[in-house]
């Protein structure tokens, strides 16, 4: 079996679905993936998500606590209706001025059991929590050097793999090396952290944001969209890998921590 190996460059946590990442120097890996990666969601008052881009010009911080939640909620994440817990009133006012538009923050109920699509992960039931679909998202630097060469060819700026909301950066593959790759084993000071890549990942339009801004732009989705056609996906343009957890819940993923990775055949 072939193996390659490459090196956790960057980590990322994404709090609140769709709102900004954190590079972290470190993640703790729980069943649903990252800690406190998409624990938290905006939702209407029906319950429904919000997705969107946050900016909040002139507005105060709204500080949320990370061990505290208020009344049992229900909440919808495309079709997976699921349990949730609402964050309270000063949450709600601060998106709902924001957003001109009733809002509310929830936080995911860590009880509540929602498994990615088996379809695509076997026999391995899979917990997210506000993900889309899968507890963790997998990126290369060599991925992002190859789309940023192909953009300056197109007189385009450069874009930062913030655009692309992974969890787990790799460096030391080619690129598109994880289009090809079967299992990763990431070695902790107590044992390997294992995931095993299922499914690339479709681009919507969230990487035409720039993170700095908010604002929208046809980048780099027009250059993707040239050469990242991906036939598995009826023809979605892709960029990165959906991952689920194989080994490893409650140890400590650090940048820089060595990793071997396994190809398809």
């Amino acid at each position: 079996m072939s193996e390659l190996a490459c090196s956790l460059s960057a980590l990322f946590v994404h709090p609140i679905k769709s709102c900004a990442g954190v590079a972290v120097p470190d993640a703790l890996v729980i069943e649903t993936g990252l800690e406190f990666d998409r624990a938290w969601m905006v939702v209407d008052s029906a319950g429904e998500m919000l997705e969107m881009v946050l900016r909040a010009p002139g507005m105060l911080a709204l500080h949320v606590a990370l061990d505290h939640v208020e009344a049992p909620a229900r909440a919808r994440v495309w079709d997976d209706e699921v349990r949730a817990y609402d964050m309270g009133a000063l949450a709600a006012q601060w998106f709902s001025d924001f957003l001109g538009r009733p809002a509310r923050l929830v936080r995911f109920d860590p009880e509540h059991k929602r498994l990615s699509d088996r379809r695509w992960t076997g026999e391995v039931e899979a917990e997210n929590a506000f993900t889309d679909g899968f507890p963790l998202l997998v990126a290369s630097t060599a991925s992002l050097a190859d789309l940023n060469a192909r953009l300056a060819a197109r007189g385009q700026a450069p874009v930062g793999m913030a655009r692309f909301r992974p969890n787990l950066v790799l460096d030391g593959l080619h690129a598109f090396d994880e289009d090809h790759l079967d299992e990763i084993a990431i070695a902790t000071d107590d044992g390997p952290v294992r995931i095993k890549l299922v499914k690339p990942c479709v681009r919507c339009t969230i990487p035409g944001v720039d993170p700095a801004t908010g604002e929208q732009g046809v980048e780099p989705g027009d250059t993707l969209a040239g050469f990242r056609a991906d036939p598995r996906m009826n023809g979605g343009v892709t960029f990165a890998m959906n991952a689920v957890l194989l080994e490893g819940i409650d140890r400590l993923l650090t940048v820089g921590q060595r990793a071997s990775a396994t190809l398809k055949f």
